[in-house]
C-alpha cells in the first residue's frame, strides 16, 4: 500500500553539515524551500519556453510564460533521448548559458558542499526535461539513478521544476529511505530513461508536493523517484535535472559529455560570456571510468549489487556517509 507524506523543508539544516547529513543518511533525499532565486529559475524558463515558441509548440495567443501549448503541433512532434522534444529543439536548449550557469548556483554548490564535506564536483551533462503532455512523454516511472550514472553511488541529483509545479501538472515524488536497499531489479517500462523498478514489497512511504519556482529536490542516486502524470492537456512542464559528487570519488567519462550527444562543447560553448562555465572539470584529477551496460540487465532474485553482483536484503544497512554512499568507498 502506498502513502503520501508531505515534504519537509531542509532549509533550517543548512547550516548545521552533521544534521544535514544525517537527515540525507536518514531519508535519502531534501526538499529545500526557496533555495534558489525565483528570478533565475524564472529567467531560465522565459529562454526555454522561447525556445518552444521559435519551433512552433506553444499556443502564440497566450502569454509565453504559462506554457501553453498548441497541442497539434505538439503532438506531431517526435520526440528525442527521453527529453521531451526534437533533438534540434533540444541542442537550443543546451547552448543557452543560463542552463548550465543555474546549476552553478552558489546557493546550490553551497548545500551540496556541505552535504559532501568536501570540494563538489558538478556534472557538466547537465538535463532538461520539456514534458509536453502527448502520448509520446509517459510520466517517469519508479527508478533509481545510479544506472544511468554510474562512478559512484555518492552522486546526488538536484531537480528544479522551471516555474510554479503543482502535482496536478507532473511533479516529483520520492520513496523515503530507498536508498539503503542497494539496486534493484530493472525493468523496460515507458517513460524518460527506459527501465523501471518494482515497488511491490517496499515501505511505499511517498514524500510529494507542490513546488513553487526556486524550489529544489535533492536525492541519492539509488533513491527511487517517480513523476506523476500531467492533468493537463494545454499545459508543458519544465524542469532541470543537474548532479554533484564530491570530486574524489570516480566518475564515468560520459558524465562528462553533454547528455545523449546532442552537440559537441564547442558549438555549445559558442557566444557564451563566463568561460568559468566552460571545461571546469579538467582542473581536477579526476578518476574516470567506463560506462557498464550490464546494469541493465534485469536481476533474476534479489536487488542487485553495487559492483554488478546479486545479493539479497539490503545494501550494507544504513548509508555510511553522504560522501561514501551505502557501503565503502565508492
Amino acid at each position: 500500500m502506498e502513502t503520501l507524506v508531505p515534504f519537509v523543508d531542509s532549509t533550517p539544516l543548512l547550516n548545521d553539515p552533521a544534521a544535514l547529513q544525517a537527515r540525507m543518511a536518514a531519508d535519502g533525499f531534501f526538499y529545500f524551500k526557496s533555495l534558489l532565486p525565483r528570478a533565475a529559475v524564472l529567467d531560465l524558463r522565459r529562454q526555454i519556453l522561447g525556445v518552444c515558441q521559435k519551433h512552433g509548440w506553444l499556443d502564440t495567443a497566450a502569454p509565453l510564460m504559462d506554457g501553453q501549448i498548441d497541442q497539434v503541433a505538439a503532438n506531431a512532434m517526435e520526440t528525442f533521448c527521453g527529453v521531451g522534444v526534437t533533438q534540434a529543439a533540444y541542442r537550443d536548449v543546451y547552448q543557452l548559458e543560463a542552463f548550465h550557469r543555474l546549476a552553478q548556483h552558489p546557493a546550490v554548490m553551497a548545500m551540496m558542499t556541505t552535504l559532501c564535506g568536501e570540494t563538489v564536483l558538478p556534472h557538466p551533462r547537465n538535463i532538461a526535461r520539456l514534458m509536453f503532455p502527448t502520448k509520446a512523454n509517459a510520466p517517469t516511472p519508479p527508478h533509481q539513478d545510479y544506472i544511468h550514472i554510474q562512478g559512484t553511488k555518492a552522486v546526488y541529483t538536484c531537480w528544479i521544476p522551471l516555474g510554479d509545479t503543482t502535482e496536478t501538472l507532473g511533479g516529483l515524488q520520492v520513496m523515503r529511505a530507498t536508498h539503503t536497499l542497494g539496486l534493484l531489479p530493472t525493468h523496460k517500462a515507458e517513460g524518460a530513461g527506459g527501465h523501471g523498478v518494482s515497488t511491490e514489497g517496499l515501505s511505499g512511504e511517498w514524500a510529494h508536493g507542490d513546488f513553487t519556482a526556486g524550489d529544489v529536490l535533492v536525492f541519492h542516486s539509488h533513491t527511487v523517484h517517480r513523476s506523476v502524470p500531467n492533468q493537463f492537456p494545454d499545459r508543458l512542464r519544465l524542469s532541470v535535472d543537474y548532479r554533484y559528487q564530491p570530486v574524489s570519488l570516480p566518475i564515468v567519462r560520459g558524465s562528462l559529455e553533454p547528455h545523449c550527444s546532442v552537440a559537441e562543447w564547442a558549438d555549445i560553448y559558442a557566444g557564451w560570456t563566463d568561460p568559468s562555465l566552460q571545461y571546469y572539470w579538467e582542473k581536477f584529477p579526476l578518476e574516470l571510468r567506463e560506462f557498464d551496460p550490464s546494469y541493465f540487465a534485469t536481476a533474476a532474485s534479489g536487488p542487485m549489487m553495487s559492483g554488478g553482483q546479486m545479493g539479497g536484503g539490503q545494501m550494507g544497512g544504513q548509508m555510511g556517509s553522504p560522501k561514501t554512499g551505502a557501503m565503502g568507498k565508492n
